[in-house]
Protein backbone atom coordinates (compact mmCIF):
# COMPACT_ATOMS: atom_id res chain seq x y z
CA UNK A 1 0.00 0.00 0.00
CA UNK A 2 2.19 3.38 -1.01
CA UNK A 3 -0.35 6.37 0.85
CA UNK A 4 0.52 9.82 -0.12
CA UNK A 5 -0.23 13.72 1.01
CA UNK A 6 -0.26 16.02 -0.90
CA UNK A 7 -0.41 19.87 0.03
CA UNK A 8 -0.41 22.96 -1.87
CA UNK A 9 -1.66 26.25 -1.27
CA UNK A 10 -5.47 27.40 -2.33
CA UNK A 11 -5.16 27.86 -5.83
CA UNK A 12 -2.09 25.41 -7.00
CA UNK A 13 -3.74 22.96 -8.47
CA UNK A 14 -4.12 20.50 -6.18
CA UNK A 15 -7.81 19.37 -7.31
CA UNK A 16 -6.57 18.87 -10.92
CA UNK A 17 -3.37 16.71 -9.77
CA UNK A 18 -5.31 14.82 -7.54
CA UNK A 19 -8.13 13.49 -9.94
CA UNK A 20 -5.20 12.61 -12.29
CA UNK A 21 -2.89 10.73 -9.25
CA UNK A 22 -6.11 8.44 -8.35
CA UNK A 23 -6.66 7.53 -11.90
CA UNK A 24 -3.05 6.76 -12.56
CA UNK A 25 -2.43 4.52 -9.83
CA UNK A 26 -5.28 4.14 -8.49
CA UNK A 27 -5.72 5.30 -5.27
CA UNK A 28 -8.55 6.23 -2.85
CA UNK A 29 -8.96 9.97 -2.35
CA UNK A 30 -9.76 10.93 0.98
CA UNK A 31 -10.62 14.02 1.83
CA UNK A 32 -11.97 14.32 4.94
CA UNK A 33 -14.52 17.23 3.82
CA UNK A 34 -15.75 15.13 2.02
CA UNK A 35 -15.23 12.41 4.52
CA UNK A 36 -17.42 14.72 7.40
CA UNK A 37 -20.39 15.11 4.97
CA UNK A 38 -20.51 11.93 4.34
CA UNK A 39 -20.82 10.72 7.46
CA UNK A 40 -23.14 13.44 8.52
CA UNK A 41 -24.98 12.32 5.31
CA UNK A 42 -25.53 8.75 6.13
CA UNK A 43 -26.01 9.80 9.81
CA UNK A 44 -23.07 7.32 10.95
CA UNK A 45 -22.36 7.72 15.10
CA UNK A 46 -19.19 9.44 13.96
CA UNK A 47 -21.15 11.66 11.26
CA UNK A 48 -23.98 13.02 14.37
CA UNK A 49 -20.78 13.38 16.86
CA UNK A 50 -19.46 15.68 13.75
CA UNK A 51 -22.42 17.17 12.92
CA UNK A 52 -23.24 18.34 16.84
CA UNK A 53 -19.50 20.08 16.98
CA UNK A 54 -20.45 21.72 13.30
CA UNK A 55 -23.68 22.68 14.55
CA UNK A 56 -22.31 24.92 17.42
CA UNK A 57 -19.73 26.52 15.18
CA UNK A 58 -17.16 24.28 16.70
CA UNK A 59 -13.51 22.41 14.55
CA UNK A 60 -14.89 18.73 14.72
CA UNK A 61 -12.08 17.08 17.28
CA UNK A 62 -9.13 15.14 16.18
CA UNK A 63 -10.24 11.80 17.20
CA UNK A 64 -13.91 12.09 15.46
CA UNK A 65 -12.18 12.56 12.14
CA UNK A 66 -9.51 9.95 12.77
CA UNK A 67 -12.14 7.81 13.55
CA UNK A 68 -14.02 8.65 10.06
CA UNK A 69 -10.09 7.70 8.26
CA UNK A 70 -9.88 4.59 10.26
CA UNK A 71 -13.26 3.28 8.85
CA UNK A 72 -12.17 4.76 5.38
CA UNK A 73 -9.00 3.00 5.61
CA UNK A 74 -10.98 -0.70 6.84
CA UNK A 75 -13.86 0.20 4.43
CA UNK A 76 -11.15 0.31 1.11
CA UNK A 77 -9.07 -2.64 2.44
CA UNK A 78 -7.74 -4.04 -1.21
CA UNK A 79 -6.95 -0.22 -2.50
CA UNK A 80 -3.57 -0.09 -3.81
CA UNK A 81 -3.08 3.22 -1.41
CA UNK A 82 -4.77 6.39 -0.17
CA UNK A 83 -4.26 9.51 -1.18
CA UNK A 84 -5.05 12.48 1.72
CA UNK A 85 -6.38 15.52 1.12
CA UNK A 86 -6.71 18.45 3.62
CA UNK A 87 -5.17 16.21 6.49
CA UNK A 88 -3.48 16.37 8.56
CA UNK A 89 -3.33 19.94 9.11
CA UNK A 90 -1.77 20.12 12.79
CA UNK A 91 1.30 18.16 14.13
CA UNK A 92 -0.89 16.93 16.54
CA UNK A 93 -3.08 15.39 13.26
CA UNK A 94 0.40 13.73 11.17
CA UNK A 95 1.09 11.88 14.77
CA UNK A 96 -2.40 10.31 15.28
CA UNK A 97 -2.97 9.84 11.55
CA UNK A 98 0.83 7.80 11.93
CA UNK A 99 -0.03 5.79 14.52
CA UNK A 100 -3.45 4.59 13.13
CA UNK A 101 -1.72 3.72 9.60
CA UNK A 102 0.67 2.09 12.01
CA UNK A 103 -1.80 0.02 13.11
CA UNK A 104 -2.75 -0.75 9.58
CA UNK A 105 0.83 -1.60 9.64
CA UNK A 106 1.46 0.93 6.63
CA UNK A 107 2.59 4.51 6.31
CA UNK A 108 2.54 7.56 4.49
CA UNK A 109 5.14 6.76 1.87
CA UNK A 110 5.12 10.60 0.52
CA UNK A 111 4.24 14.04 1.26
CA UNK A 112 4.36 16.25 -1.38
CA UNK A 113 3.71 19.98 -1.78
CA UNK A 114 2.85 22.23 -4.40
CA UNK A 115 5.06 24.72 -4.63
CA UNK A 116 3.50 28.40 -6.49
CA UNK A 117 5.08 32.09 -5.18
CA UNK A 118 2.32 34.35 -4.13
CA UNK A 119 2.27 36.43 -7.31
CA UNK A 120 0.99 33.55 -9.41
CA UNK A 121 -1.30 31.92 -6.95
CA UNK A 122 -3.13 35.57 -6.89
CA UNK A 123 -3.39 35.62 -10.35
CA UNK A 124 -4.87 32.10 -10.68
CA UNK A 125 -7.34 32.71 -7.60
CA UNK A 126 -8.71 36.39 -9.44
CA UNK A 127 -8.98 34.23 -12.92
CA UNK A 128 -10.71 30.88 -11.20
CA UNK A 129 -12.95 34.03 -9.41
CA UNK A 130 -14.20 34.99 -12.38
CA UNK A 131 -15.99 31.55 -13.41
CA UNK A 132 -16.10 29.85 -9.78
CA UNK A 133 -18.64 31.94 -8.67
CA UNK A 134 -16.53 31.81 -4.96
CA UNK A 135 -16.27 34.62 -3.10
CA UNK A 136 -13.32 33.96 -1.28
CA UNK A 137 -11.28 33.45 -5.28
CA UNK A 138 -11.95 37.37 -5.68
CA UNK A 139 -10.90 39.43 -3.43
CA UNK A 140 -7.20 39.88 -3.28
CA UNK A 141 -6.70 40.62 0.87
CA UNK A 142 -8.89 37.20 1.47
CA UNK A 143 -6.40 35.39 -0.94
CA UNK A 144 -3.18 36.53 1.03
CA UNK A 145 -4.95 35.54 3.96
CA UNK A 146 -6.09 32.00 2.86
CA UNK A 147 -2.33 31.76 2.02
CA UNK A 148 -0.13 32.98 5.17
CA UNK A 149 -3.31 30.36 6.55
CA UNK A 150 -2.10 27.84 4.48
CA UNK A 151 1.86 28.20 4.60
CA UNK A 152 1.23 28.76 8.99
CA UNK A 153 -0.56 25.27 8.49
CA UNK A 154 1.62 23.23 6.96
CA UNK A 155 5.15 24.19 7.93
CA UNK A 156 5.01 22.53 11.29
CA UNK A 157 3.33 19.29 9.34
CA UNK A 158 5.99 19.73 6.42
CA UNK A 159 9.12 19.80 9.62
CA UNK A 160 7.24 16.45 10.60
CA UNK A 161 7.98 14.65 7.67
CA UNK A 162 11.32 15.92 6.86
CA UNK A 163 12.33 14.67 10.09
CA UNK A 164 10.55 11.11 8.57
CA UNK A 165 12.63 11.81 4.98
CA UNK A 166 9.28 11.50 3.65
CA UNK A 167 8.34 15.18 2.35
CA UNK A 168 9.27 16.50 -0.99
CA UNK A 169 8.75 20.04 -2.75
CA UNK A 170 7.56 20.22 -6.63
CA UNK A 171 7.55 23.38 -8.72
CA UNK A 172 3.84 24.00 -9.08
CA UNK A 173 4.28 26.32 -12.02
CA UNK A 174 4.01 24.94 -15.53
CA UNK A 175 1.76 23.11 -17.47
CA UNK A 176 -0.41 20.79 -15.54
CA UNK A 177 1.04 17.85 -17.87
CA UNK A 178 5.02 19.13 -16.67
CA UNK A 179 3.37 19.32 -13.12
CA UNK A 180 1.85 15.67 -13.46
CA UNK A 181 5.11 14.24 -14.83
CA UNK A 182 7.32 15.75 -11.87
CA UNK A 183 4.51 14.44 -9.29
CA UNK A 184 4.29 11.13 -11.22
CA UNK A 185 8.34 10.78 -10.87
CA UNK A 186 8.54 11.81 -7.37
CA UNK A 187 6.26 9.11 -6.84
CA UNK A 188 7.70 6.46 -8.75
CA UNK A 189 11.22 7.38 -7.45
CA UNK A 190 9.90 6.36 -3.87
CA UNK A 191 7.74 3.36 -4.68
CA UNK A 192 10.55 1.97 -6.05
CA UNK A 193 12.75 2.38 -2.92
CA UNK A 194 9.47 1.86 -0.78
CA UNK A 195 9.42 -1.96 -2.13
CA UNK A 196 12.90 -2.71 -2.17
Amino acid sequence: MFNLILFGPPGSGKGTQSERLVSKYGLVHLSTGNLLREEIVNRTPLGLEAKNFIDKGQLVPDEVVIGMIDSCLDHHKEAPGFLFDGFPRTTAQAEALDKLLALKKTEIGLVLALEVSEEELIKRLLNRGKTSGRTDDINESIIHQRFSVYKNETAHIAEHYKKLKRFQSIKGEGTVEEIFNLVCLAIEKRMKNHSS
